[in-house]
């Protein structure tokens, strides 16, 4: 299945050219999914690869049967043993490797640790020696999907790598992909060779988006990138440029081995498909069009995006209704809402000094911005309403992406038919490390797993609301898309009751007044800018 685009017709906003492939005209008042390609996985060049590898370690080459059994079915595990011997060892240091739908490749060797202990080397002998300087990973999740990991390289740490100006270790991360999802993308697919590897990757790309470095390629039929967040700017200790991170990430792709995953049943492409929503009105649920955000408050004061897409199908990211989309940082603009909540408004491209592909300068806010209706609108008979209580809950069943340190909490979906995250911001990190919110955790669709807050960098940082954004796999990587329609969608389940779209034309008439506006709203000059977490 090929690249294609979805053009959409709306009454209100003319042709939009949208992000998925070959479908009808939509009206104004219909959503669609996205759709993915599935890719074909070539096992037989991975073990390949991997016999390769082991016979580098004679003294332990004879310890794995590459000879498939032709006596169970050819998607049991048992059918390729080496690749069950190399899951048995592997996951002992990354838990879940046989899950993985595609090879894992990982700064690992295998057969180097396994040789080592032969050798009579201590049982708590540090893995570092075989991960090539890298610590041991800090995030490893496989599924349906393929993988995801993160590893670090500690300053000073990597033999013939250059100094570098940045004080603290680098981060890097890697995910291999089974699945793609099919975006309109005007900027994907670029990028140039980087030669001292086109002997290991021949289709190397390398290229800077959306505040990373990324070195994409495909092997064995899947899709990998390994990306590095940075700067394209001069060195600063607190700040690591890209042309730092280059070495580093081309460290880890030479490093690179075969480390587990199974053959599964091949995925299959994912169409796009209409949304359900209600059949029933809400008698005051209005939202504006996607892309219509506040006039002037784009990047260089350029309008934004539309984009009709339904990226998931979620539970909606606040515990209870009304619930409100509106920025944050220019609010008192809007003069079109006035003191009403309702309708929403898109703020994903509001200026930010965030790169984001989708909007027309290539800057924007990368998410959109939700707030809670004030108490008085929310509050239940006998319940007492605490404005800093607002309950935020997982949007589906997923694993947390978070280290201690951070204020963004990511949930990753890794399926048969997704390969999506979704990211929450402003919650207070010591509240998150309290409750657990931490890399691997497993929530649930629903649980709560915090309050809306306003932490950016410290407390009271920014007014009391939820951040939330959402990014989804391409050949390019991890990149942001809007997630408007996907929470008016959310919305609409979780009031159950279909919205209204309010146009232009009638921006201007009087409103029905469904809620006050909160009395902490948000200050002109508190922006949810120049947080390195929010990249």
């Amino acid at each position: 299945m090929g690249r294609h685009s979805f053009r959409f017709v709306s009454s209100l906003l003319g042709l939009l050219t949208l992000l998925v492939a070959g479908c009808p005209p939509l009206s104004a008042d219909e959503f669609r999914t996205p759709s993915l390609t599935a890719l074909r996985v070539d096992w037989r060049v991975a073990l390949d690869q991997l016999r390769s590898e082991i016979n580098a370690h004679p003294a332990v080459a004879g310890d794995f049967v590459f000879t498939q059994r032709r006596s169970v079915g050819r998607f049991d595990p048992r059918a390729l043993p080496a690749l069950v011997q190399l899951n048995g060892v592997s996951s002992q240091f990354f838990s879940g490797i046989a899950r993985s739908s595609v090879p894992v490749l990982l700064p690992f060797d295998a057969a180097a640790y396994l040789d080592a202990q032969r050798s009579g080397a201590p049982a708590n002998m540090s893995l570092v020696r075989y991960q090539f300087d890298f610590s041991p990973a800090d995030l490893f999740d496989a599924g349906p999907a393929g993988y995801d990991a993160v590893f670090s390289l500690e300053p000073g740490a990597g033999d013939g790598l250059p100094q570098r100006v940045f004080a603290k270790p680098v981060e890097v991360q890697i995910t291999g992909s089974a699945l793609i999802y099919d975006l309109a993308d005007p900027a994907g697919g670029k990028g140039e060779p980087v030669k001292s590897l086109a002997g290991q990757y021949p289709d190397l790309r390398r290229f800077i988006r959306e505040g990373y470095v990324r070195y994409a390629f495909s092997r064995f039929g899947a899709a990998y990138v390994v990306s590095i967040q940075c700067l394209d700017s001069v060195a600063k200790p607190r700040r690591l440029a890209c042309k730092e991170a280059y070495p580093v990430a081309e460290r880890f792709l030479k490093a690179l081995h075969v480390a587990g995953g199974q053959r599964t049943r091949p995925l299959t492409d994912v169409a796009s498909e209409m949304v359900d929503r209600p059949l029933g009105r809400s008698a005051d649920f209005g939202y504006r069009p996607s892309g219509d955000i506040i006039p002037n408050t784009g990047y260089r004061k350029q309008a934004g995006h539309p984009d009709v897409m339904a990226y998931a199908q979620i539970r909606f990211p606040l515990a209870k209704a009304p619930a409100f989309v509106r920025s944050q940082s220019y609010g008192k603009r809007d003069k079109m809402e006035g003191p009403a909540a309702y309708p929403w408004r898109d703020n994903f491209c509001e200026s930010r000094s965030f790169e984001v592909w989708q909007c027309p300068g290539g800057y924007g806010h990368q998410g959109e911005d939700i707030r809670a209706a004030d108490c008085a609108a929310n509050t239940d008979a006998g319940e007492r309403c605490d404005p800093k209580q607002r309950s935020v809950v997982a949007v589906r069943d997923a694993t947390v992406i978070r280290g201690p340190k951070d204020q963004a909490a990511t949930l990753q979906i890794n399926s048969r038919t997704e390969h999506i995250r979704f990211r929450y911001m402003h919650m207070n990190p010591s509240a998150m490390n309290a409750d657990g919110l931490v890399n691997g955790r497993i929530v649930s669709e629903g649980e709560k797993i915090g309050v809306i807050s306003n932490y950016l960098d410290h407390p009271g940082g920014t007014s009391l609301h939820l951040h939330f954004d959402v990014q989804v796999f391409t050949r390019d990587g991890w990149i942001w898309v809007n997630p408007y329609i996907t929470l008016v969608s959310a919305y609409e389940r979780l009031i159950r009751g279909r919205g209204r779209e309010i146009g232009p034309e009638v921006a201007g008439a009087a409103q029905p007044l469904a809620h006050a506006l909160p009395e902490d709203a948000v200050k002109p000059d508190q922006r949810e800018g120049a947080s390195n977490e929010e990249n």
